[in-house]
């Protein structure tokens, strides 16, 4: 009788090695879904976000392309073919000059983002835990006294008389001086915070070389994306001379107050067209450095770990340092010169911030605005902050769900991430270049003075869903590693996507353009409408104006947004770390 085939392996054979995953088609790990769950799902999470890409920014952006190729007013009356004759009045006009002044605006801000906001962070990085957290602290103010049209009133109402000389002698220079004091609270905030988790070891230690570099270059693009496309901006520097305006002012001027539609696309469509080539390099820089956004824990030493060195923690760091503290440093330890240094920046940082705000701070105490027959106070602030909340709850939540589709479940394995690119080029696109094909879209629809038309027509937040993307992407390692889903994906993005959508909140309720477009019945007017109206009808009196300027961002709102930011950024954004570059594991993934 024949002997069976034994089924005990031989234990001097080696074992084969596993197929290796086709392209696009990583293993799952240990995150508990199929591949083909995770692929199918991933994709299916994509949908609204494209859809809304398509509504909001596509089909305006072809329509704006389409109207630059005609000649007619643009609100339904006979129209011709104008060939290339709008672009060349347009750069008669002087869009070059325009950008050229854009751009020289923009200095001041850059060297604030990319040499200030990095070395206050880094001081404050060395300075110790404590000093850390008060800087986190500090930094939320200028983010919750976002109210540019209201600051810029005041404040330029206040010097108006010191001031008038100079915008006569030198109003560039004059014009340098009062956006860079505008903006530098805001700047060294929003820069500070990137480059405070940039410069923040996470788990695994890690040079933050990479991640410094690819932070300053996304934010010196962003930087100058929004400075040439800025309306809110341009307040205090409307009073300059007329051949002095940034390329939205006169863009607008034409297309709305001259009636000349195909002018004002032409120019439209050479304002997306660098912004689309500004988005496209932040998103692939982003790409190649393998930049990610991960979350080291709620607590110094997770619940359960064990005695000793915390979960996540490189090597070399002592027992119950927090994590991001250097290989070598005593727990809690500060280094005295950072410590000064700080106390140097953020005293600077705090007189600018008061020099600044000072003006509208006084005015929001100022008494009740006196508001036209028939609405009231309450009915103005439904008109600022309802209409914007809609689409700042829709486009956050709709990113949030792609960027976890993207970097989360990644459909395309390594190649994940390139899913970024169709959104890239309207990264830093907002509602100025777009604004009149939206208005045009408004009118046919018969929305002008109504509450529906008062709704911001951006239904995504591509920013939100890049950093999204990030953020998921960072997580991803911890789901494979075996956390559960709750732990290392929803729970820690909450916080992300409040912190989001409130900004993407204030940041639309701050608006003025839009309101100005489809808005003349002051029933529907917002905060920032009527202070404008109120303005022409003043010829800006301060004392007619205080009360309105204190309705476009009222006290309680700037206490909401106050403490809701300094709770994030202590009890939260202290915990993000940014890397980039490659981690353990990325072969596979």
């Amino acid at each position: 009788m024949s002997a069976n085939p034994t089924s005990v392996p031989d234990p001097k054979a080696h074992p084969a090695p596993p197929f290796p995953a086709p392209f696009g088609l990583a293993p799952s790990g240990g995150v508990g879904i199929g591949r083909t769950a995770q692929v199918v799902t991933g994709l299916v999470l994509l949908v609204p976000a494209a859809v809304a890409l398509l509504w909001s920014y596509v089909l305006p952006s072809v329509s704006t392309l389409v109207e630059s190729f005609r000649r007619g007013n643009g609100l339904g009356g006979p129209t011709e073919s104008a060939g290339g004759d709008n672009y060349a009045q347009v750069i008669e006009r002087g869009f070059l000059g325009d950008l050229g002044h854009a751009l020289l605006l923009a200095l001041v801000p850059l060297l604030l983002a990319l040499l200030v906001a990095p070395l206050l962070a880094l001081a404050a990085q060395r300075a110790g835990r404590v000093p850390r957290l008060v800087t986190r602290a500090l930094l939320a103010l200028p983010l919750a006294a976002y109210a540019p049209l209201a600051v810029g009133m005041a404040w330029t109402m206040d010097r108006f008389e010191a001031d008038r000389d100079a915008w006569t002698q030198a109003p560039t220079l004059t014009a340098v001086r009062a956006v860079a004091l505008l903006t530098a609270g805001l700047v060294v905030a929003v820069g500070a915070t990137v480059f405070l988790a940039a410069l923040r070891r996470g788990p695994g230690g890690g040079r933050s070389g990479p991640a410094v570099l690819a932070v300053g270059g996304v934010l010196g693009l962003a930087v100058v994306a929004v400075t040439v496309q800025s309306w809110s901006l341009q307040w205090p520097v409307i009073g300059g001379r007329e051949d002095q305006v940034a390329p939205l002012v006169r863009i607008v001027r034409e297309s709305v107050a001259w009636l000349q539609f195909g002018v004002g696309a032409a120019g439209n469509v050479l304002l997306l067209a660098l912004l689309a080539v500004l988005g496209i390099l932040a998103v692939v820089l982003l790409l190649v450095t393998r930049t990610r956004i991960a979350f080291t824990g709620w607590r110094d030493r997770p619940a359960g770990a064990p005695t000793g060195t915390p979960t996540g923690t490189p090597a070399g760091t002592p027992t119950g340092a927090p994590t991001g503290t250097p290989a070598g440093v005593p727990a809690g330890a500060r280094n005295p010169v950072a410590l000064g240094l700080l106390a140097v920046g953020l005293l600077a940082f705090l007189g600018v911030l008061a020099y600044v705000l000072a003006p509208w701070l006084r005015a929001l105490t100022a008494e009740a605005a006196l508001l036209p027959s028939g609405v009231s106070t309450g009915q103005v602030q439904v008109n600022t902050w309802l209409p914007p909340l809609i689409p700042a709850v829709v486009g956050v939540g709709v990113a949030a769900l792609a960027g976890f589709g993207i970097g989360g479940l990644r459909p395309l394995g390594r190649a994940s991430e390139l899913l970024l690119l169709p959104f890239a080029p309207w990264l830093f696109v907002g509602d100025g270049p777009l604004a009149i094909a939206h208005f045009v879209r408004a009118r046919e629809a018969d929305q002008l003075n109504t509450f529906v038309g008062l709704i911001p027509p951006g239904w995504l937040c591509i920013p939100a869903l890049v950093v999204f993307t990030l953020f998921f992407r960072g997580q991803r390692e911890r789901w494979e590693a075996g956390g559960g889903f709750g732990s290392t994906m929803l729970l820690p993005a909450l916080p992300l996507l409040a912190g989001a959508g409130l900004l993407s909140w204030l940041v639309g309720a701050q608006s003025w353009l839009w309101p100005q477009l489809v808005v003349s019945d002051v029933r529907h007017a917002p905060a920032t409408h009527l202070a404008l109206v109120r303005l022409a009808e003043s010829f800006g009196d301060p004392e007619a104006m205080r009360g309105l300027v204190a309705q476009v961002l009222p006290l309680p709102m700037l206490l909401l947004f106050l403490a809701t930011f300094v709770a994030l950024h202590l009890l939260y954004l202290d915990r993000l770390v940014i890397r980039a570059g490659s981690s353990t594991g990325d072969g596979a993934r």
